[in-house]
Order: C-alpha cells, then sequence, then structure tokens
C-alpha cells in the first residue's frame, strides 16, 4: 500500500511537472559589461551615469513600481525571443522577473538606444490598438517614457502554436535613456513579476496567459546554462518545470510579498560562519538583475571576505586564488544554498589575460521596499528556479550543469 502511495505521489509530481510545457529558448550573449571592458570604456561608463561601483553609489527606493536601478542589466547575458502584432513583428527581450511591464521601441523613438534596436511599428499590424495611456520607467539617471498599446503576444518556443496572448497592453518606448540600452543586446523587457509592480495597472503578461488558458499549471520555470558559448540549453517553460535540469527534489519557499518574488533568507555564511542575516532578511528572485546584490554596507564586507579589490571601476579577484576563497552559503526555509568561488565570479578576457570579477554588487534599496537582497543570475545557474503563481512559492533545487 505505501509504494503504491508513493507511485501516486511520484506520478502527481512528474504530471505537474510536465502538463503541456511551453519552452522558450533562452541564448546568452556578452554583457554590456564585457562589451565595455574589451574597449576600455567601463571606467568611462561609470563617470558618464555617475555611478561609483567601488563606493556603491548607486541607491533605489524602489517604494514605486517604477523605479529601477540600472546595474542590474549591465551583466545580462541571457534572451530570449517574442513577437507582436499581425504579422508578427519579433523582439529581443530579458524576461525579468523583477518587473511587471512589456516594453519595446517604438518606431517613432529617436533616442539613440532605439536606432540600435528593433522598433514597433503599430501600423504594420491589423490586430493593434492604442488604449491612449502613457508610461513613464526610471532607470539610474534618466527615465524611459512613451505609450501604452494592446496587441497580440507570441513567446518564440520549440512549440510554436499555442502561446499567444491577445489584447496585450505593452509600452512603447519613445525616449530611452543614456548608453546603457544603446549597446544592449536586447531590445526590451518582459516582466514576469506580480500585477501590483506593473506600471499604469497593465496586466502582465503571464497573468494574461493564465487568463486565457494559456497554460496548464501557473507556474513557470526558469534553466540557465553556465555553458559560455551560447548558454546551450538555457531555456524558460511556461505551465510547468523539467525534473531533468534538477538533480533531487524542488524544495517550496513561501513568496513573503506579491510584488517581486520575495523571499525570506534565514542567514548568510561565508566559510561555514554566519555573516549577515542571522536573524533572517527578505530577498527575491530575480531574472532580470545579472548579479548578487545586497545592502552596500554588508557587500563591501563580503567583499573584503573574499578577498575582492577595486579594479578599473568594479570588484574583481585573482583567478589564482579561487581554489583558496570562501564558499557563500544562502539558507532559505532551512535548506542551505552554496555557491563555490567559481560559481561566484565571473571570468573575462582581456588583452589575453584572465580577469576574475566579482559576483556581488552593492545596491541600497530603501524602505518600503527593502533592504532587499537580490538573487539574480549569478544564483539562478546554480539552482533551477520555479515560480509557482497558484500557490504562491518559488522551487529551488541544484542545476544540472
Amino acid at each position: 500500500m505505501k509504494t503504491l502511495l508513493l507511485l501516486l505521489l511520484v506520478l502527481l509530481e512528474l504530471g505537474e511537472a510536465q502538463g503541456s510545457l511551453h519552452r522558450v529558448p533562452l541564448r546568452r550573449h556578452p554583457s554590456l559589461k564585457k562589451k565595455l571592458r574589451a574597449r576600455s570604456q567601463l571606467s568611462e561608463f561609470w563617470k558618464s551615469h555617475n555611478l561609483d561601483m567601488i563606493q556603491f553609489t548607486e541607491s533605489c527606493s524602489m517604494d514605486q513600481s517604477a523605479k529601477e536601478p540600472l546595474i542590474n542589466y549591465l551583466d545580462m547575458e541571457y534572451f530570449g525571443t517574442i513577437s507582436i502584432g499581425s504579422p508578427p513583428q519579433n523582439f529581443t527581450v530579458i524576461f525579468d522577473t523583477g518587473s511587471s511591464n512589456l516594453w519595446v521601441p517604438s518606431v517613432y523613438c529617436t533616442s539613440p538606444a532605439c536606432k540600435t534596436h528593433s522598433r514597433f511599428q503599430p501600423s504594420q499590424s491589423s490586430t493593434y490598438s492604442q488604449p491612449g495611456q502613457s508610461f513613464s520607467i526610471q532607470y539610474g539617471t534618466g527615465s524611459l517614457s512613451g505609450i501604452i498599446g494592446a496587441d497580440q503576444v507570441s513567446a518564440f518556443s520549440y512549440q510554436v502554436e499555442g502561446l499567444t496572448v491577445v489584447g496585450q497592453q505593452f509600452g512603447e518606448s519613445v525616449t530611452e535613456p543614456g548608453q546603457t540600452f544603446v549597446d544592449a543586446e536586447f531590445d526590451g523587457i518582459l516582466g514576469l513579476g506580480y500585477p501590483s509592480l506593473a506600471v499604469g495597472g497593465v496586466t502582465p503578461v503571464f497573468d494574461n496567459m493564465m487568463a486565457q488558458n494559456l497554460v496548464d499549471l501557473p507556474m513557470f520555470s526558469v534553466y540557465m546554462s553556465s555553458n559560455p558559448e551560447g548558454g546551450a540549453g538555457s531555456e524558460l517553460i511556461f505551465g510547468g518545470y523539467d525534473h531533468s535540469h534538477f538533480s533531487g527534489s524542488l524544495n517550496w519557499v513561501p513568496v513573503t510579498k506579491q510584488a517581486y518574488w520575495q523571499i525570506a533568507l534565514d542567514n548568510i555564511q561565508v566559510g561555514g560562519t554566519v555573516m549577515f542575516c542571522s536573524e533572517g532578511c527578505q530577498a527575491i528572485v530575480d531574472t532580470g538583475t545579472s548579479l548578487i546584490t545586497g545592502p552596500s554596507d554588508k557587500i563591501k564586507q563580503l567583499q573584503n571576505a573574499i578577498g575582492a579589490a577595486p579594479v578599473d571601476g568594479e570588484y574583481a579577484v585573482e583567478c589564482a586564488n579561487l581554489n583558496v576563497m570562501p564558499d557563500v552559503t544562502f539558507t532559505i526555509n532551512g535548506v542551505p544554498y552554496t555557491l563555490s568561488p567559481t560559481a561566484y565570479t565571473l571570468l573575462d578576457f582581456v588583452d589575453g589575460m584572465q580577469f576574475c570579477s566579482s559576483g556581488f554588487q552593492g545596491l541600497d534599496i530603501h524602505p518600503p521596499a527593502g533592504p532587499l537582497w537580490i538573487l539574480g543570475d549569478v544564483f539562478i545557474r546554480q539552482f533551477y528556479s520555479v515560480f509557482d503563481r497558484g500557490n504562491n512559492r518559488v522551487g529551488l533545487a541544484p542545476a544540472v550543469p
């Protein structure tokens, strides 16, 4: 009887995992920071955007959904493709669990960033309509603004049919700030956060997927391959998760606040010793942030603990020291999630020489939203992440390389 019950539970879990899965491939490209570093333009970028990554001067109130920290996108490497309109117009986007709006450049945008990316042409779509609303999102020292349109939106998946949202409201940017978006690999951003984060009261894409019965299960999952050559196998799955992407069982963590995908941290250990959050703290699991961020004073201590030092406006470690550097462990819901030094450092080559930058970044998120730690792609590469809207929880398990 016990064996039969266990088998039924396994089959139920497999059914939950599989359902009808819509797999959206994610491509990995060199980040904007790597491009700037290769061109010896990184220091100038910091100055032009009034950023001091050593003194951690960029902070963010995040007390309203229209505020986004600029540094989140500098190391972004994973992108997918969507289409908007009839016939479809294609765009490369970041699938971002740390925001809730979809936006792409408008054909009417004259900012330098728009000229280097695909732009949406409403007159070319037979299914387009314009509610007449405006929107604005603050990025660092500049703002991205435009109008809100509505059209059908499709995610490019291996199974192309069956994942088209109709009547999706999205932002058409008319102005885009600074240099950040000029050289970026992505055209726009598709937010996968909760509706409370959405600028202008727009219904997020995944909420419309659920409302229009496009997914069997109200969840999505993200696998980010560690393979530096294109990130083969990286994918976003709508409607479930894939057991082949992780080992063991998923550990489910309750969402503590339904805005970001926010969870509770028990503590953070460095080299086996609790160094931060000894009485617990809050974090968000964010596919739209490339690094792991935390309060600037805590991150400065962490950089010192791992032996990172300032180099050309950022923190770096000696690549030869990776085998003697400490592990960093995030304890979540009683389960330790350990990052080795090779996992929390980013390897690059500058003039033929290895360069290892720290995967930690200071970012002060002020009340009422913060303080918060952000578990970005550096964390998600190591731990397969499932975002369950039906039960308001996040599932984590060691990712299969």
